[in-house]
């Protein structure tokens, strides 16, 4: 298939169909919105390009979707945070569910008629996920799953959840399983956080039955599938939000512009932080569309997007005195919220840790 001749077709289906967001700007109103865009890009086939023909996709390498992912977002369409939960969540299914299973779900998530979490981080063990407590007690043909998940993103809204528990002790003792977010015994709770959105929840499995037909691979794969999807949420969702970034930076350049104000040596470092940013990430794009199974080669990714979110975030902060501090606005909101881009998807020490260790073997001192 010819790449630009696909984004050409896209841009000109867009173009023609009002996808545009409405008034309700909320957490609810982009989850909506998200999901109103799934359908139509679903039914015209869009959405389903760079999918495995069985789970309802239409074939065709990966890069496909990153071009569809990109201008959604980039065109405001789409919020790039629940976006991204697609482009993590899908090939785990893929990989790890029963191909009955995958082929029922995914293309209920692809077509916006779901929305799916992620059960990983709990208090305690956010970033070392082999000292998860979250517990899966066989009972006949099910299990039962006791525990608590925190920073789970959009759970309020989640029809299921990809959820790691523990079997046994060490990293062989984890499993993963594909769980109802309606079930009874789950609690789920937004925390409040300081940029004013409850993206992120705490989640209760208290004496939760969930069949066995729903574990993700064999009883201790979960460990696996954890590095599997980890280079995913460090790598090629980004791809959106990097988008996103970009139309953000032409959004400071018009305010600046209309101001009458410059300053070169700071946007010009923004931007090429940026260009360096989506260079990588298209680079592992490609690796991706070209079979390349994505491994710790992608933390370089993830210092690249937190600290270019920062630096983008800190420019508006710096150019457009007292925008941040005194207005309630975009910027505000997208400051505070910038701040945690070191932390989600793996703080930025970790990252390193994998840079230094994995990718350079420095060891561990």
């Amino acid at each position: 298939m010819n790449i630009a001749q696909f984004q050409e077709d896209l841009r000109s289906w867009l173009a023609e169909n009002d996808l545009s967001p409405g008034p309700d700007h909320s957490l609810k109103g982009h989850i909506d919105q998200f999901a109103r865009v799934q359908a139509a890009l679903y039914e015209a086939g869009w959405m389903r390009y760079g999918w495995p023909e069985e789970v309802g996709g239409l074939g065709g390498p990966p890069i496909l979707r990153a071009i569809v992912g990109e201008e959604v977002v980039g065109r405001g369409l789409a919020e790039p945070g629940p976006y991204s939960m697609l482009e993590v969540l899908a090939p785990t299914m893929i990989d790890y569910a029963s191909p009955e299973l995958a082929a029922e779900m995914v293309p209920l998530l692809l077509s916006g008629r779901e929305h799916w979490c992620q059960g990983f981080s709990e208090p305690g063990s956010g970033s070392d996920l082999a000292s998860l407590s979250t517990r899966a007690t066989p009972d006949g043909d099910n299990w039962i799953i006791n525990g608590q998940k925190v920073w789970t993103s959009f759970a309020q809204y989640s029809r299921r959840c990809i959820l790691l528990t523990r079997t046994a002790p060490g990293h062989d003792g984890i499993t993963a399983f594909f769980v109802d977010m309606d079930s009874p015994g789950i609690t789920v709770r937004p925390l409040h956080t300081m940029h004013g959105v409850d993206e992120f929840c705490e989640v209760y499995f208290d004496d939760v039955v969930v069949a066995g037909d729903r574990m993700l691979g064999k009883p201790g794969d979960g460990w696996r599938l954890a590095m599997d999807l980890l280079p995913f949420e460090r790598s090629t969702c980004f791809w959106q939000r990097i988008a996103y970034l970009y139309s953000r930076f032409d959004d400071l350049i018009a305010q600046l512009a209309a101001r009458g104000d410059t300053d070169d040596s700071a946007m010009g470092a923004t931007y090429l932080a940026l260009h360096t940013l989506r260079c990588r990430s298209a680079a592992t794009q490609h690796r991706l569309a070209g079979g390349t199974r994505l491994g710790p080669e992608t933390s370089i990714d993830k210092v690249l997007l937190a600290g270019t979110e920062q630096q983008l975030y800190d420019t508006a902060r710096d150019l457009l005195p007292g925008v941040i501090e005194l207005d309630e606005s975009r910027w505000r909101t997208e400051y505070l919220y910038s701040r945690a881009a070191t932390i989600y998807g793996g703080t930025s020490e970790i990252q390193r840790n994998i840079i230094a260790r994995r990718l350079l073997d420095l060891g561990k001192e």
